[in-house]
């Protein structure tokens, strides 16, 4: 068994550069799908998630092929599967992404109820009304949802009860295919909406409105395979200016949208520290002490979800009373106990926590309880007396890149130990 084994103290400072974004690469990949020639992807991070949703498509007959400096090669000019392997469908939640590609190329799919971070009940039922719209007939069974399109794909008019972006990412890609026009109401308009809308319009669809709450697509008979740039991952981003501020750093973060990250720098600054933005790169000084902020998670673009885990753990060192408040996920706290066996006081209330600080972190053995409580663990060892463990490393390897070479370079002590 591996753990991270940081130890605290070190001021981070330098130049780290963000990877390409877990959350827009594996739609993208999954609706390479639909392309009935190659595509080529840049920038790809090369994560556990990917390598997941990679080993799905050589499940369905689709040909992958992984090559140095992040780039990924797609064949699916043959499909030979609309059912994707049972187990790689449970190991992560993402691999639901790709029941409107098989929709849109083979006319139906079998898949198995996918898994991922323990975070909420993340319902699938968005997705499978907006299916039912575009005329599927689903057939569900305890594990096991069949679909089929034997009318082909309908357009039509689809209201969300919730701007989820799984069920909008879904419902776009059949659209993509489905005769007539489809209009999308009530969309998500996070960022990744809009990088799966233009590897989709590169392949030949006809999406607009992406970005917006209002999606119109005009299905197309066939979508070709294309050539794209992945994204910067925001909440990678947003993780290493956490760091800089918690540990009083100057760090320049690259590859960065600064329009993505409005909701963070805005609370960055209000806790003290210095935000300095370019045109992709963002630059941030921890001025200690931090002082108290409260945040409220929401859809894009307000305060992403992503980052509450992180921010909180920046809370736990500042000065006055912080409060967060979970709207997105019902169960997304699990991070609460860990940072208080380090010496944090934060108590919970529903979907609330509120945190007095500051605290004075002592390090101690932790677990990475999902994704994004990993990134949080590894940012209270970063400022914690003494030395922290972490295990379930197996959450973090799926959503960030390289995480321990990069906060090496910049100067903390932190490695990957067999135990």
């Amino acid at each position: 068994m591996e753990k991270l084994v940081v130890k605290g103290g070190k001021r981070l400072v330098g130049t780290v550069k963000t990877s390409g974004a877990k959350n827009a690469v594996l739609p993208i990949i999954a609706a390479s799908i639909m392309g009935v020639t190659p595509s080529h992807f840049d920038e790809v991070p090369m994560l556990e998630d990917v390598r997941t949703i990679s080993e799905i498509l050589k499940g369905l007959g689709i040909k992958v092929k992984t090559s140095q400096n992040n780039i990924l090669d797609i064949d699916s000019t043959v499909v030979d599967s609309y059912e994707p392997p049972c187990e790689l469908m449970r190991n992560m939640r993402a691999s639901f992404f790709i029941m409107g590609p098989l929709l849109a190329r083979m006319g139906k799919a079998r898949i198995y109820m996918p898994g991922g971070c323990a975070i909420g009940a993340r319902p699938i039922d968005i997705h499978l009304k907006g299916f039912e719209a575009l005329g599927v007939e689903i057939d569900q069974s305890e594990g096991l949802i069949e679909v089929s399109a034997p009318h082909g794909l309908k357009g039509t008019t689809i209201y969300f009860d919730f701007p989820s972006v799984g069920a909008t990412e879904n419902i776009m890609m059949a659209a993509a295919l489905a005769e007539g026009v489809t209009i999308l109401e009530n969309a998500a308009e996070e960022p990744e909406i809009v990088a799966l809308a233009n590897y989709l319009n590169k392949m030949g669809a006809k999406i607009r409105g992406a970005g917006t709450d209002v999606i119109r697509i005009e299905g197309v008979k066939e979508l070709h395979g294309a050539d794209y740039t992945i994204i910067p991952d925001r909440i990678e981003a947003g993780t290493y200016m956490i760091a800089a501020a918690m540990t009083g750093g100057d760090v320049v973060v690259e590859n960065v949208l600064p329009e993505h990250q409005k909701p963070l720098i805005a609370k960055l600054r209000e806790a003290g520290a210095t935000v300095i933005e370019d045109i992709d790169n963002v630059r941030v000084i921890g001025n200690c002490p931090l002082k108290a902020v409260s945040v409220k998670t929401l859809p894009y673009p307000g305060f992403p979800t992503d980052m509450q885990a992180q921010i909180m753990a920046m809370m736990v060192v500042a000065e006055g009373t912080s409060r967060v408040t979970e709207t997105i996920f019902e169960n997304r706290f699990m991070h609460v106990e860990e940072l208080n066996r380090m010496g944090a006081k934060i108590t919970t209330a529903d979907r609330s926590a509120t945190i007095e600080g500051p605290s004075k972190l002592v390090g101690c053995d932790v677990r990475a309880t999902d994704l994004r409580a990993g990134a949080a663990m590894i940012l209270a060892g970063l400022v914690a007396e003494g030395e922290t463990r972490i295990g379930d490393l197996h959450h973090i390897d799926r959503g960030y890149e390289d995480i321990v070479e990069k906060l090496r370079n910049l100067g903390a002590d932190i490695e990957r130990v067999d135990v």
